[in-house]
């Protein structure tokens, strides 16, 4: 077995570049998104609501600003390959990373050392870093700035085994009317079903990284994210609050195993920027 080094300096240059990437360039899919819900949407408001935010994406990448005004966490995702070895700090590496591309990118810095002292680290370090080894010798990394305005309407539940699927449906509605224009509709929902109670908070998140036009591989989920998805944009919330069919532009759930006396759902609720970049290592 040949063991590949990867130089943390590599690591760094590339989360600076996704960071800047991810805040200036919403991915095709969430755009396509966009794209069909101006086309659709029956409501007059809320078609020319959807039409402002769309001339907004057009200004910010004409002049290679940010999507949104909330640049976020720093959510980093590291696929690791066990044939690979990482000279240097991981974490150090990514946060310098964050840290280079949010000063030199002049966005937003919004991380506090502590969370109640309340001091901002000026840099918008730490990242979030999430780490997975898998097989392989190259490593995938993903970074998903989160604004404060969607993932503090995020929410997380232990239902009982017999809620079943319509507890776990009743959930997700209930958070989204909970919500209402407080994230920035036309929200994307990330489902996780299962785990733990972390795990299952963590599987949120993740849901949140698959492309809206890529349904669960399990045609259970898919079918249930299509129907979630239609219930949701059946409760009227509309494109930021003001009524209309678009209230969510796409719902992605990931499952997982979990004890036979447990049910947790989690909702990680993103806005209508659900920015990811991603770069293979």
């Amino acid at each position: 077995m040949k063991i590949r080094e990867l130089k943390g300096e590599a690591i760094t240059e590339a989360v600076r570049q996704l960071c800047l990437q991810a805040n200036r360039t919403l991915p095709a899919d969430v755009k396509a998104a966009m794209d069909q819900a101006i086309r659709t949407e029956p409501w007059p408001l809320a078609r020319q609501t959807l039409g402002l935010l769309e001339k907004n994406l057009g200004a910010a990448a004409q002049k290679e600003l940010p999507i949104w005004q909330d640049t976020g966490m720093a959510c980093v995702l590291s696929e690791l390959g066990q044939d690979v070895h990482v000279d240097g700090d991981l974490t150090a590496a990514v946060d310098e990373g964050v840290r280079r591309g949010y000063t030199e990118g002049y966005l937003r810095k919004s991380i506090t050392g502590d969370p109640l002292q309340r001091k901002n680290t000026e840099d918008n370090t730490p990242a979030f870093l999430t780490l997975h080894l898998v097989p392989g010798d190259r490593c995938r990394i993903t970074v998903a700035p989160k604004g404060a305005g969607s993932e503090n309407m995020s929410r997380l539940g232990m239902l009982k085994p017999a809620d079943g699927v319509q507890g776990v449906r009743d959930f997700v509605l209930e958070t989204v009317r909970l919500a209402g224009a407080n994230p920035c509709p036309p929200i994307v929902l990330g489902v996780g079903v299962g785990g733990s109670f972390d795990h299952c908070a963590a599987l949120a998140k993740r849901a949140l990284l698959r492309p809206l036009d890529t349904p669960n591989p399990d045609p259970y989920y898919a079918a249930l994210e299509k129907e979630l998805l239609q219930a949701v944009n059946a409760l009227g919330i509309g494109p930021q609050g003001f009524g209309g069919a678009t209230t969510c532009l796409g719902v992605s759930i990931e499952q997982a195993p979990t004890h036979v006396a447990c049910l947790p759902v989690a909702v990680n609720i993103s806005c209508h920027v659900t920015r990811r970049a991603s770069v293979v290592l």
